[in-house]
């Protein structure tokens, strides 16, 4: 059907317009070949040969200049159209990446620990099986990231001293901040809003938290100004305020859309110093929501309130928590990025660079029990770049003529600190464009974020994904996010590929392999290497002089690299 499609013309103005983006070197072959054949015919018969041909051929010589007019028309939907670019990757191949770096082995790959670094050898042992080197000597960059361990944690609420305690459990009801404190706390409860101290909205007012665990909402009420909400929305943030306020710890209910009956996962708690001593936990929703039976009023009824009033509504519960957390943590864990390089078949265009990335890490395991194995997010996106090289590396049909380097970041979880770093040292003037695949093994579409920043490259996308996968989202303004902002930041193209209303388990322990859709992830992760194989034949050309030229520095203070001009 499509191939009918293109010879009626649907698809070749397309592909005429995009001639300098889809598989222009083939095309020109062919062309210059047809070229030299008609100038060559012209030129031995000249304008008596033409005339002859009109006066004994007639109708036979119109007829014959449409056969080879239809001919060639045929000739270029076969270069252009490669039927084994339908279905290229291998979806078996990718979910045992999954399956192997999903496991209770790696435990949930949290950056900093020796579980981490196994499952980056595993996708360097990957990579050079693949053909692989190192890039610039390295298969690992080396850094610093602010790593907590959470080895186990009680929760229990109870009335009074004499009622029996309601345990909750880890990874069911409830899970640990990341940057958690440890330490023990039994205390009573003091319901403060969202947990906010502003002169204008302050929620500690007409409440005593000396002495008490805190309980508060995640977020900030939509009605305050931006300065106040930005100053309070992190967890961090909330822990600084309570700790000020005398409290000894903090309960963080999770009020985050789709986190209502399920635990979310994180990190990156905010910045700020660890609150070193003092335990935070979060509690899903309906977990919460039992905090608040026999109390002044039920959590959505406080939620109502605040929002109906546009004013702070603390009260004390008739409440006590109590907490029991053992964390480790270092303020300057050792992670690496995973790097490998397969240099270009083309003398020339081998000193270009495609970069293929992804953010290798998560969240990890609290406890003995409660593992994220982030099998969507993101070890789809890994799993995509991983069969990208095996194909490039091996498959004879694929060899890039552009050199291709794969980069596993880690730090992901900790706002992209992986790619900064990678970014500030890195040779960049090389490297022609940056592909980033972000929890893919879903979704209904794929937006590709960064049309509005690089049209030439999303160009490239949009093209190859109306022939060969039809999956691409539109319609969106968008740019790189991620591990894909840096590289965007000092000019280097840049798309993201992300499953439009995927995600749905991202951050939970459910994000299992059972629950990837192996048609939707086959679909994506094709789109995915159909980019990344044209890119690396050379024909696009994406790169400014201005960008080649940028200069900065890095400055790496307390596990964060900031970007100067």
């Amino acid at each position: 059907m499509l191939v009918m499609v293109l010879a009626m013309g649907g698809v070749s103005a397309q592909q005429k317009n995009k001639q300098s983006d889809i598989s222009r070197t083939q095309q020109n072959a062919g062309g210059k070949k047809d070229g030299k054949d008609a100038n060559a015919k012209k030129g031995k018969g000249g304008k008596d040969a033409g005339k002859k041909g009109q006066k004994e051929g007639g109708d036979d010589a119109d007829d014959s200049k449409k056969k080879k007019k239809k001919k060639r028309t045929e000739e270029v939907v076969e270069v252009v159209i490669d039927s084994a670019r339908f279905a290229c990757v291998s979806i078996d191949s990718m979910m045992n990446h999954i399956r192997e770096l999903g496991s209770s082995r790696y435990e949930g790959r949290l950056a900093g620990t020796n579980a981490y670094m196994a499952a980056a050898e595993y996708a360097a042992d990957m990579l050079e099986s693949y053909g692989f080197g190192p890039y610039e000597g390295n298969w690992v960059e080396r850094f610093r990231v602010e790593t907590n361990i959470i080895e186990n944690c009680k929760f229990n609420s109870y009335v009074d001293s004499s009622s029996v305690r309601i345990p909750y459990v880890l990874g069911k009801d409830f899970v640990c901040a990341g940057m958690t404190g440890r330490g023990y706390a039994n205390a009573p409860v003091v319901f403060c809003g969202y947990g906010i101290d502003a002169p204008a909205f302050n929620e500690y007012a007409h409440v005593d938290a000396q002495g008490k665990i805190v309980l508060v909402f995640s977020g900030t009420p939509d009605f305050l100004p931006g300065s106040i909400r930005q100053a309070y929305s992190t967890v961090k943030d909330k822990a600084a305020v309570a700790k000020r306020h005398g409290a000894c710890a903090l309960v963080v209910i999770d009020l985050g859309k789709g986190y209502e009956h399920e635990v979310h996962g994180t990190v990156f708690s905010g910045g700020g110093d660890h609150p070193a001593t003092f335990p935070i936990v979060i509690p899903h929703r309906a977990c919460g929501e039992q905090f608040f039976v026999g109390q002044t009023l039920s959590l959505q009824e406080s939620v109502d309130t605040i929002n109906a009033l546009h004013k702070p509504f603390s009260f004390h519960m008739r409440r006590n928590f109590e907490i029991d957390v053992n964390a480790t943590y270092s303020p300057e864990g050792v992670t690496v990025n995973v790097t490998a390089l397969l240099p270009g078949s083309d003398d020339k265009m081998r000193n270009e660079i495609l970069v293929l990335g992804a953010n290798l890490d998560h969240v990890g395991i609290q406890g003995e029990t409660c593992l994220f194995p982030g099998a969507d997010n993101n070890l789809s996106g890994v799993a995509a770049v991983l069969e990208a090289a095996r194909l490039m590396g091996t498959h004879p049909d694929y060899k890039p003529k552009r050199s291709v380097l794969v980069v596993l970041f880690s730090g992901g979880e900790s706002v992209q600190l992986g790619s900064r770093i990678f970014v500030s040292n890195a040779t960049h003037k090389k490297m022609e464009a940056f592909l980033n695949p972000v929890c893919i093994g879903g979704g209904d579409t794929v937006l590709v974020r960064g049309n509005a920043q690089f049209p030439l490259l999303y160009g490239v996308a949009d093209s190859l994904d109306r022939i060969y996968t039809q999956t691409m989202a539109r319609g969106y303004k968008s740019y790189p996010m991620g591990d894909a902002s840096p590289f965007a930041y000092i000019g280097i193209p840049s798309l993201n590929f992300v499953a439009l209303n995927g995600m749905k388990r991202s951050h939970k322990p459910s994000d299992i392999l059972e629950n990837i859709n192996r048609k939707a992830f086959e679909r994506n992760a094709n789109l995915f290497f159909n980019v990344a194989y044209e890119l690396s034949q050379g024909d696009y050309q994406g790169r400014t002089k201005r960008s080649r030229a940028f200069r900065f520095d890095a400055e790496e203070s307390k596990g964060k690299v900031k970007f100067r001009k």
